[in-house]
């Protein structure tokens, strides 16, 4: 699973030509510190119970529900049980390009089951204007 944002490549170019060679070499840390406040975003968004299409996550069955109730979870859909899942997305970053994933094979499909109903690894369109912003705060 893999989250790709597009950007307005007009935008990078002239920042690009007006700041030169030097944003060059800043683009991985610009990027990598994107892709962490991307994580940032999916986590806090997911603990308040909410996807980034469709506003809150649709309620748990009632089974998994009472489930979670017996072993003293929260009832209120956040995909959070141990914390496993949330806890291996992680980030990777390069000059060209930001990846965020899961570390852990069975934890990427975990995600990937959650994802089909209540989408969370994404972002909204106000979500990728935040992190273009952050982006850009970043090149120097």
């Amino acid at each position: 699973m893999q989250i790709t944002i597009d950007t307005n490549a007009k935008k990078v170019k002239a920042a690009l030509k007006k700041k030169g060679k030097d944003v060059a070499a800043s683009f991985k840390k610009a990027l990598s510190i994107t892709a962490q406040e991307g994580v940032n975003i999916i986590e806090n968004r997911t603990a308040d119970g909410k996807g980034y299409k469709d506003g809150a996550f649709k309620k748990y069955n009632e089974k998994y529900e009472a489930f979670r109730r017996k072993k003293g979870r929260s009832t209120s859909p956040d995909l959070n049980f141990s914390g496993k899942m949330l806890g291996s997305m992680t980030t990777k970053a390069n000059r060209k390009e930001a990846k965020i994933f899961f570390t852990r094979a069975a934890e990427a499909k975990k995600a990937a089951m959650n994802n089909k109903t209540r989408p969370f690894f994404g972002f909204s369109k106000n979500e990728e204007k935040q992190l273009g912003k952050v982006f850009f705060r970043y090149i120097k």
